[in-house]
């Protein structure tokens, strides 16, 4: 008798494992389905793409930043521009069959992120890009299927953007809120083909693996162990890097998927996840019948082994693309060996670049090697594996691959939530990232109450008469409320990003997120506006009436949403934070001063009248003193022994005061300031809409290519004369220098014994073990390692023995040749590298390097020394070619040398870096660690955690 299988949780649905699970959902649902899972087949014929970019003449402008005058000066006065087309993908052909998994390859720069995000419908369309060629999935041609796409067809990004207030769980558990899934909505009408007892068994399995899947996810990409730790982000401690990659790919694996496209998934991944996440894949590919492309930087050779295809791009040129297995007899025939010891992919990778020398053969069967991607690419379609490929390209489509068309792809709706249940998930969500930033929230309200009893304080009891005090006390409280919302713009903007990526994958309409996130300000605005409006009101003396108070607090409100609006709008509309500050600055100077209380609307001119009605500030000006003024007790003839009917034609003395600033006294125009704020409220909202729905900055902006300047495999970057360099002739005598002057003095680190603890966030009274007695020391001029596992303890190690902890409590000794240290003199003497490269893009590399020096080197040492120190960094690290480029525009690679460069400014004996080849390919990773070998060489001692090095970065 067979045994039950667990259906009452996610732990028991993955008892035995992915494979174990995946057998028993094919066993059970193809019975109730009447055939195979539904598959997709995705074929693409004779695919181009290209962008047509700008090149400039270099005058030095191109790396400044894209500010508002940079754009103007640019506009006017800028270079010369023509525009060229950059072929990105060179009329490739291929087919990705269901039930097999296929490992992507590539340079960076290759164009294996484009083919991926194209074949997914992800590519941000523009009217530079140009797309040609046929793609079909089961024969349906994209264009058709392109606003559904994203229900069938998954795209995990490279880049990791979550909100970092929400724990592991709850992204996942949002996520799967939002995808639903087919089997979920139409259970009953597709599991109908068996008996009823087979029927029943697999409803209540699909039922049973829809509520949990959020667990088995977590199961199946080892994050369980931290489930309930917040995502974190540059700025806010969390999960590791590499947990983070994984959520990254686990937040894509929702909803009924029958391709998923994952981009470098193994970033930041040791070895052991990186196999177990992708044999997991291979058995979701093989056994569902799944359609799984990877694209991996450095796979090991055990990885590359559990692919069963392998497409290899260069410079957008197919090199191969067919069966793994074949793949290096293939190159053996055109003359190129994989040496012994040499990891395949990264032998694979070097092919069609300067590398590739390495490999050649004495003889070319061919006659001769080809060199460029474009020869490699020739030679491919000549071979049998392009003609197979070709043959499976124009094959007619199996039957079964049709039907999935009519029984799921067609039926499948766009959004699987409907407007009103997503719009309500999202609002919850947003209420949970805002209010769970409990810093931002509580600083706001703190700050609003101090503000709100400076006000009272100063303005304590105002005389009416006194009308610029009562005038400046309205105005200010209108201008505090709004402009303050002027500071989530930094949020909005990070925000966007994640929208981005979410929107493109269907999660929810953009109608639902504007809204949501619009509704979610409120309670805050609420709070703000009951604060510092029933401080300012009663205790300034303003008119003693209930109703004149409720219109107050709902006009300063209703403010306070129609400016929140007007920055979402701005963070919405604008290209990058560069531009969306400025421009929100000179729109709160323009409101300001067309306010009418700094100048009259009777003083501004014909020209410019508009600005003052079109000014929502006005409008609120103008509603609240008519609020006050035309009040009971001031609508009269005699006040304060003055008869101001008489001396002013009949104007009572409320009437006469509005006049002096130009207001009108008739009391509907109180409410005509609520229904315009509300109308730019709602405009603002639509505005909002329109600009997420149709435009899109998802991808890096355009670097101006300069005129003449060649593609090269090295840094090929001009030169200021500052550090022009000059090759020696024959009749130069070079002279050798003397090495820069240490100083810093070499440290020995050891540690014995290390404890680190931490509560429980579960249960505040327990405490958490994350190191064990540890136990360890790196000597000067030595490189030490410390390797394990995602989430094992690597990093937490580090901060300990570097005295970055905060919290928690720690035990045991850290020793600075021998002697016991305090945190002072460590954090004196070492430096540390974070994973994730922070830095201010308007400064040079020279000028960030030489900020870092001067400030945290010791006052006693001299100027000439400090600069000798950068410059010895910049000599150590190979940035002589770029140090007076602006860092604005940089790569990856370049960056990671850069944070690694602010630190060694400091003149440090020890070093720390955490995975300073994360996210980079084998020559990027080897060009970094070649740099660190050097800062070793000089006599300091580097730590760093490293996640699956190549043989070449190993030794």
């Amino acid at each position: 008798m067979a045994k039950r299988f667990g259906l009452e949780s996610g732990a028991a649905l993955m008892a035995e494992g992915s494979e174990v699970l995946n057998n028993h959902i094919v066993s059970k649902m193809e019975v109730a389905l009447g055939g195979e899972l539904p598959q997709m087949d995705v074929r693409f014929k004779n695919l181009s793409l290209s962008a047509d970019i700008v090149v400039v003449d270099d005058d030095g402008s191109k790396y400044e930043l894209p500010t508002l005058p940079n754009t103007v000066k640019k506009a006017f006065v800028g270079p010369k521009k023509r525009t060229v087309r950059k072929e990105i993908l060179k009329n490739i052909s291929g087919v990705f069959q269901p039930g097999k998994l296929t490992l992507l390859l590539g340079q960076p720069g290759s164009g294996k992120s484009a083919l991926m995000k194209v074949l997914s419908g992800r590519f941000p369309m523009a009217k530079n890009i140009t797309l040609e060629g046929d793609v079909t999935f089961n024969s349906v041609k994209r264009e058709r299927i392109l606003k559904t796409l994203p229900q069938f067809a998954a795209y995990v990004n490279q880049r990791d953007k979550h909100f970092p207030t929400l724990t592991v769980k709850e992204t996942l558990q949002f996520a799967h809120t939002f995808c639903g899934g087919e089997m979920a909505r139409r259970g009953e009408e597709l599991l109908s083909k068996g008996s009823q007892q087979q029927n029943l068994e697999a409803l209540e399995l699909a039922k049973s693996v829809f509520d949990n899947f959020p667990e088995i996810i977590l199961q199946q990409l080892g994050l369980k162990i931290c489930q309930d730790t917040i995502v974190g982000d540059a700025m806010m401690r969390g999960i590791s890097g590499g947990e983070r990659k994984r959520v990254t790919t686990g937040e894509m694996e929702f909803g009924m998927k029958y391709a998923s496209f994952m981009d470098e998934i193994s970033t930041g991944l040791d070895s052991a996840a990186t196999f177990d996440i992708i044999t997991t894949q291979r058995s979701i590919a093989h056994r569902l019948h799944k359609n799984i492309v990877i694209a991996l930087l450095q796979p090991s050779p055990e990885v590359f082994a559990l692919f069963d295809d392998v497409m290899i791009l260069n410079d957008g040129e197919l090199m191969y693309h067919g069966p793994c297995d074949r793949v290096q007899g293939y190159f053996d025939g055109l003359g190129f060996a994989c040496p012994v010891g040499r990891d395949i992919a990264d032998y694979l990778l070097d092919l069609g670049t300067q590398e590739q020398y390495r490999y050649q053969t004495r003889e070319a069967p061919r006659g001769k090697h080809p060199r460029s991607p474009k020869e490699f690419s020739e030679v491919f379609k000549q071979s049998d594996i392009h003609m197979d490929m070709l043959n499976a390209l124009d094959a007619p489509h199996e039957p079964k691959l049709l039907a999935t068309i009519e029984k799921h792809m067609n039926p499948t709706p766009e959004f699987h939530q409907g407007f009103l249940e997503s719009t309500m998930t999202l609002f919850r969500r947003q209420l949970m990232i805002t209010y769970r930033n409990k810093p931002f929230v509580f600083g706001r309200l703190l700050m609003i109450g101090i503000m709100g009893l400076l006000y009272c304080s100063t303005f304590y009891k105002f005389d009416p008469t006194q009308v610029s005090v009562v005038m400046g006390v309205i105005f200010s409280s209108i201008m505090f409320l709004s402009m303050g919302q002027s500071s989530q713009v930094p949020t909005y903007l990070a925000e966007r990003d994640i929208f981005y990526k979410q929107r493109g994958a269907n999660f929810y309409r953009t109608a639902s997120y504007v809204l949501a996130q619009s509704v979610g300000q409120i309670p805050l605005a609420i709070a703000e506006t009951l604060i510092f409006g029933s401080l300012v009101y009663w205790i300034c003396s303003f008119e003693a009436d209930l109703w004149r108070f409720v219109i107050f607090l709902v006009i300063l409100l209703v403010m306070n949403l129609a400016m929140g609006m007007w920055f979402f709008f701005l963070s919405a509309v604008c290209p990058n934070g560069n531009i969306a500050s400025p421009v929100s600055q000179v729109s709160i100077l323009v409101m300001v001063i067309f306010a009418g209380f700094i100048v009259t609307a009777g003083t501004i001119p014909d020209w410019l009248i508009w600005l003052h009605w079109i000014s929502p500030m006005s409008w609120a000006l103008r509603a609240l003193s008519i609020n006050q003024y035309r009040a009971d007790s001031f609508n009269v003839c005699v006040y304060g022994g003055v008869d101001y009917c008489t001396e002013y034609n009949g104007l009572t003395m409320g009437e006469y005061y509005l006049q002096m600033f130009d207001i009108q006294t008739d009391t509907a125009w109180v409410a005509y300031g609520v229904i315009y704020a509300c109308a730019v409220y709602v405009v603002f909202l639509l505005l909002s809409f329109l600009a997420l729905e149709y435009i899109r900055y998802e991808t890096p902006e355009n670097v101006d290519v300069s005129e003449g300047q060649a593609d090269d495999d090295t840094y090929a970057l001009l030169e200021t004369p500052k550090n022009s360099t000059k090759k020696p002739s024959d009749e130069d005598v070079v002279l050798e220098l003397p090495r820069h002057k240490k100083n810093f003095v070499p440290v020995t680190v050891a540690f014995q014994d290390l404890h680190y603890f931490v509560p429980n966030p579960k249960n505040p009274k327990e405490q958490l073990e994350l190191l064990k007695g540890i136990g360890g020391y790196a000597l000067p001029g030595s490189m030490t390692a410390l390797m394990g596992s995602s989430g094992a303890g690597k990093t937490t190690l580090m901060d300990v023995i570097a005295a970055r902890k905060t919290g928690g409590k720690i035990t045991g000794k850290i020793l600075l040749n021998g002697y016991e240290a305090s945190d002072l003199a460590i954090r004196r003497c070492t430096g540390y590298c974070e994973q994730m490269d922070v830095h201010s893009e308007a400064a040079t590399i020279r000028e960030a390097l030489t900020f870092s020096s001067f400030l945290r080197q010791d006052a006693s040492i001299s100027d000439a020394k400090k600069i000798d120190s950068v410059n010895e960094c910049i000599e150590l690290l190979g940035l002589e070619d770029i140090a007076d480029q602006i860092i604005r525009g940089s790569s990856v690679e370049q960056m990671k040398r850069l944070t690694i460069g602010v630190e060694l400014a400091a003149q440090p004996s020890v070093l720390f870096l955490d995975e300073p080849t994360s996210g980079l390919d084998a020559r990027s990773a080897k060009l970094i660690m070649d740099g660190v070998r050097k800062v070793a060489d000089s006599g300091r001692t580097i730590i760093c955690t490293i996640h699956q090095p190549s043989s070449e970065v190993f030794y």
